[in-house]
C-alpha cells in the first residue's frame, strides 16, 4: 500500500491519501482521542503520541498535530497506523454512518432559502475545501446570517477566517440576496 500525503493550508494539518475508500459517505471529525471510540481508525491514529485531530472524508484522512510536535517525527508513525489499520480489514467506522451533510429539508418561512444555501454549499464548497484535507457543514440561517461549522484542516487553519469571508460569504450573497454574513461556530 502507498499512502500519499498533501500540505494543506493549516500547518498544523497533514492530508493522507491511502489510495482506497475511507469513508463510502460523508465524513466524520474527531476532534480529540475521547471522541474517537466508534472508529477503529481514528483510535489507531490518536494512539500516535502529537496527535490532536483526525478527520475522516471520502478519500482521505486528515490528522491535526500538537504545536510541540514536529511533522518529521510524526509522519511516519501516523503512516504506519494507517497502514496497520487498512491490513487489519477492520472499518473506518463501527456501526454508525458518517456525520450527515446537513441534506435534511428545512421547513420554516426560510426553508426555500436554507435548501439553496445547502445546494451551493454541496455543489460549489465542499468540493473545494475536501481538496484541502477539510468540510464544512450547515448550521443555521437566522436573519440572513448563515452559520457554518469548519472540520478538519479547515478547522483552526490561518486562512479560514479569509475563506469564509471572502470566498463562501461573496459566494451565497451573489446567488442570495438574502444572506448578509456568514459566521463560523465552533
Amino acid at each position: 500500500m502507498f499512502i500519499q500525503t498533501e500540505t494543506t493550508p493549516n500547518p498544523a494539518t497533514l492530508k493522507f491519501l491511502p489510495g482506497e475508500t475511507v469513508l463510502g459517505n460523508g465524513t466524520a471529525d474527531f476532534p480529540t482521542g475521547d471522541t474517537a471510540g466508534k472508529s477503529p481508525l481514528a483510535a489507531r491514529i490518536f494512539a500516535v503520541q502529537g496527535v490532536n485531530g483526525v478527520f475522516l472524508g471520502g478519500d482521505f484522512v486528515t490528522v491535526t498535530k500538537s504545536d510541540e510536535t514536529d511533522w518529521d517525527h510524526l509522519k511516519p508513525s501516523v503512516l504506519g497506523a494507517i497502514m496497520e489499520h487498512y491490513q487489519s480489514g477492520a472499518p473506518a467506522i463501527e456501526g454508525e454512518a458518517a456525520e450527515n451533510s446537513g441534506h435534511a429539508s428545512h421547513d420554516g418561512p426560510d426553508g426555500e432559502i436554507v435548501d439553496q444555501i445547502k445546494e451551493l454549499l454541496d455543489t460549489r464548497v465542499r468540493p473545494a475545501v475536501a481538496q484541502d484535507g477539510g468540510d464544512i457543514t450547515f448550521h443555521g440561517f437566522d436573519r440572513g446570517i448563515v452559520y457554518l461549522h469548519m472540520q478538519g484542516a479547515c478547522a483552526g487553519c490561518p486562512s479560514s477566517t479569509l475563506t469564509l469571508k471572502m470566498g463562501i460569504e461573496n459566494l451565497l450573497r451573489h446567488y442570495i440576496p438574502e444572506v448578509i454574513e456568514v459566521r463560523p461556530v465552533a
